[in-house]
Formats: C-alpha cells, structure tokens, sequence
C-alpha cells in the first residue's frame, strides 16, 4: 500500500523539521469462491452511491486498465511479467525523477537552516529591543517575530526557489498511481474488464502466474508474497528511521503509525487476488531500490541534488552500522 509512499511521505515530514523556529507547521467464473465475497465482487455495474464502484469506474482506472492490457500485447508476456515490467517502467520513468526532485528540495532547504537560524536570532533581538521601547506586551512581541519570522522564510524559499510543500509532490502523485492500478488489477482479476478483442482477461491472469501463485486471480494461500510484502515496506520505513536527523514526536507518532499500516497489510494482501499483491510486492521493492539508490554520492551529483550536512560519502557502509548498533546489538 503505502510501498514506496511511505518512505516518501515521511521524507517530506523532514519539512516540519526544516522550518523557521516558531512557525506553524504547514491513502462469473469456478475460480471465484476462492477469494473473499467482497473481493470478488463485480465492480462491471456501479452503483450510484458506492464510493469503491464509482473509484472502479473511474476514467483514471481504465486508462490504467488500457495500459496494462496495451503492456501485454506489446510484450507477449505472461501476466506476472507483465505486472513486474510495467512496474518498474512506471517507476522509474514517474517516481524516480519526482523522488530526486524531492531530494533536491529537501537538500535546498537543509542548506538554508543556517540561514533561518541566523535570521531568527537576529530578529529575536530587534524584537525584545522594540518590546522594550514600545512597551509591547508578551503576547503581542511573539506575534510580531512570528510574522516577520515567516515573512522572511518565505522570501529565501522564493529566492532559493525551495519551498517544503513542492518536497510533498511524490506522494501527490505516488499514491493516486499506486490506487488506481490497483482497482485496476482487482477489475482484471474479477472478470469486470474484456480486452478488445473478447477475450476473458481473467482467464489471462488465472494462467499468467508462476511459481508458487500459478492462478493470479486466486489468493495466495502460502502467505509468501503477503509476508514480502509487509517486510519489504518495514525496511523501507526502518532505513528512513535509521536517519540520523532530528525527529520531532510528529515525525515519531507518524513513522510508527506507518510500521503498523506495514504489519497490517500482511493480511490485507493475503486475501486478494495474487495480481494486486504481486504488484504491491514489485511496487515495494522498486521503492526500497530507489531509496537506496538516491544514498548514492554518485547518483545525487548526477541529478544535480546539491550537497547537504546530513549526506555521507559512505551511506551504505553508516546505514550498515547502523542497523547492527539498532537491532543485533540487542541481542546481544
């Protein structure tokens, strides 16, 4: 679910981090009766007051339907191939050069803290020096820093051209992607869409399987692609977690909240149909890859992300130690 959104939702969190002091803070065949009734519903007739059917019959879910079905007759691929390529084309063709760019804002920002920090401490001081002269009250001096506080944040986001709310446009559009693919894989695998040309899609999927999940329309019954799935998203949350950056309870409250959605997606997963779950698993591991990736000194310097305090010339070899000094240190 939230894959490879979570870690990118809570990178953006990093923003609460990175303001001025002071400031506000700115988801009909035999095979059927093998998934949950409310899985194998139809979604063919929406009804007029489900929110889920009016989602299923949405435009952006067909135009995902097409491109799923466009994939499979270009490629000739089995299904669970198809599923594997389209991901990781519209991962790396969307999400990777929106999570660079979020990299870059949030670099940006990081490099204007000194900066703020300054400011602030100077207009602090011009500000007990008027409070005292104008007989200002308490209330009436935080107010005042306050403003100006913002105002002049805001001009060196302008400036620098880095405001944090342009860092949150990954999940903006992650998310929605991740959605309505979704639908669309459960509409394939519950007979609810035909290709063109007639043809059963979900009898596609039923034999566009492989390994352990021949039937993609089916639940996966060893529970291995569910449990992949919840602990590829949990190392994506616990590399972010490894940061070492400043987190305030927020920060804590939300990174914890995104561990539990992680565990709960095991049993999400585990009944739907194998399809949905094979391109959460795919979705996820592009995720993991592309966090990793963008740690890279090389791959930053590539997409011009300027360089920040918080970078390592040697980040898998701190993130390594760091997870050994956070987790096999207490077995010990």
């Amino acid at each position: 679910m939230l894959c490879g959104s979570c870690a990118g939702l809570l990178r953006s969190l990093r923003t609460l981090q990175l303001r001025a002091p002071g400031s506000l803070p700115a988801w009909s065949s035999a095979r059927l009766p093998t998934l949950p009734v409310w899985a194998a519903a139809s979604v063919s007739a929406a009804s007029p007051g489900g929110w889920y059917e009016a989602l299923a019959a949405s435009a952006p879910v067909h135009a995902a339907e097409e491109m799923l079905l466009s994939a499979q007759e270009t490629t000739g691929l089995p299904w669970w191939g198809n599923i594997l390529l389209s991901t990781v084309v519209l991962r790396g063709a969307v999400t990777l050069p929106l999570a660079a760019y979020q990299h870059y804002i949030l670099a940006k920002v990081e490099n204007l803290q000194p900066e703020i920090k300054d400011i602030a401490k100077r207009l602090n001081q011009e500000v007990a020096v008027c409070a005292r002269q104008f007989g200002w009250s308490k209330r009436v001096a935080r107010l005042t820093y306050l403003k100006n506080i913002r105002r002049l944040v805001s001009e060196l986001y302008v400036r620098d051209n880095c405001h944090p709310f342009k860092a949150t446009v990954l999940v903006w559009v992650q998310l929605p992607m991740w959605v309505f693919i979704s639908v669309a894989l459960r509409n394939l695998s519950t007979g609810a869409t035909h290709s063109d040309a007639g043809i059963s899609v979900q009898d596609q999927l039923a034999a566009g399987g492989t390994l352990w999940f021949p039937d993609l329309t089916a639940v996966d019954s060893t529970w291995i692609l569910p449990v992949s799935v919840g602990v590829v998203n949990l190392l994506i949350v616990e590399i972010f977690a490894l940061q070492k950056i400043g987190k305030s309870r927020f920060q804590m409250y939300v990174t914890n909240f995104v561990r539990a959605v992680s565990v709960l997606m095991v049993p999400v997963a585990a009944t739907v149909p194998s399809a949905l779950v094979l391109y959460w698993l795919c979705s996820s591991l592009m995720g993991l890859s592309q966090n990793l990736l963008l740690r890279s000194p090389g791959f930053r310097q590539l997409c011009r992300i300027p360089p920040s305090r918080s970078d390592s010339e040697t980040p898998y070899r701190d993130l390594s130690a760091a997870f050994c000094a956070k987790f096999l240190s207490r077995k010990r």
